[in-house]
């Protein structure tokens, strides 16, 4: 596999600029196909797109000539859109960026999905913690708007990834929150992160995220290691970091917090509640930033 032009979706965001800057750093010829005008002067080409409208995309993803495509272009949450427009931008988007890329015969194909997929932050409901480390066989049992839509893109990615006559590798990467280095100090190295404040503070205590985080760097690898990668289907994966976001050894978390939770293999540390052994099999990923660092 060849891939020397990337394009990405939502090379507007945060998170989509610094995925450019990265592939721009890896020598990468980068794309950016986002709504509105431009607001950032890395990518070599800027296409002014409507991710909804099937034509359109299909328009510009061809006119980018990429090999392979990087979808970071919805709404992030659920809660500056009516429930049935962040399911739309979501699911929609998601079937017209991998339906163009396999009629374009794209390489690979990596979707930005989230940690909701699994069912946790924007529900009323606790996040439903089975087993730990959570792999990406847990079940999936979200009941928010957001997390549904990343749930059916998965599933509508599942079904693309099946087609007999189709190579495209497919990823989908659960993110969760990816705060950038100085995010990252203000929330956490600066704060309190004891156990006692977990407890105290239950708006902030990560539980609804299962404690997880990545840094944007991190976040970035692995998006780029996704379209290198050379599989058959479609594949999920936890991005997360190596350590939970707790001042407060794993083993402890999961008592306090999980105590329902079976746990299959036992902790070490401040060590990751997810198993994210999938990603540096398939991915040849790790991440490689920590909080505690700072």
């Amino acid at each position: 596999m060849v891939v020397s032009t990337i394009a990405v979706t939502g090379g507007n965001g945060k998170i989509g600029q610094a995925i450019l800057q990265h592939l721009k750093d890896e020598g990468y010829e980068t794309a950016n196909i986002a709504r509105g005008k431009r607001r950032e002067n890395i990518s070599d080409t800027y296409i002014t797109t409507d991710l909804l409208d099937a034509g359109e995309t299909y328009s510009a993803i061809a006119k980018t000539g990429a090999d392979a495509i990087i979808h970071m272009g919805t709404i992030p949450n659920p809660y500056g859109t009516p429930d049935y427009e962040t399911y739309k931008s979501n699911t929609q988007s998601a079937v017209h960026i991998l339906e163009a890329s396999e009629s374009l015969g794209l390489e690979s194909c990596c979707l930005a999905s989230s940690i909701n997929a699994m069912g946790a932050e924007h529900q009323q409901r606790d996040p439903q913690v089975d087993y730990i480390p959570i792999d990406e066989s847990h079940p999936a049992t979200p009941d928010d708007i957001y997390g549904t839509a990343k749930h059916a893109m998965e599933i509508t990615a599942d079904g693309f990834g099946r087609r007999p006559d189709s190579d495209m590798t497919i990823s989908t990467l659960r993110y969760p929150w990816v705060p950038n280095e100085e995010e990252v100090i203000e929330s956490f190295s600066e704060s309190d992160r004891s156990m006692k404040a977990l407890e105290d503070d239950a708006a902030w205590s990560g539980r609804d995220v299962i404690f997880s985080y990545l840094h944007i760097d991190d976040a970035c690898s692995i998006a780029r290691k996704a379209v290198e990668a050379e599989y058959d289907g479609h594949e999920t994966f936890w991005a997360v970091a190596s350590d939970t976001t707790a001042n407060v050894p794993s083993k402890k978390v999961i008592a306090e917090f999980f105590p329902d939770a079976k746990v299959r293999d036992p902790l070490d540390g401040y060590e990751t509640l997810f198993d994210i052994s999938k990603a540096e099999e398939l991915l040849d990923w790790t991440p490689n930033h920590s909080w505690r660092d700072y």
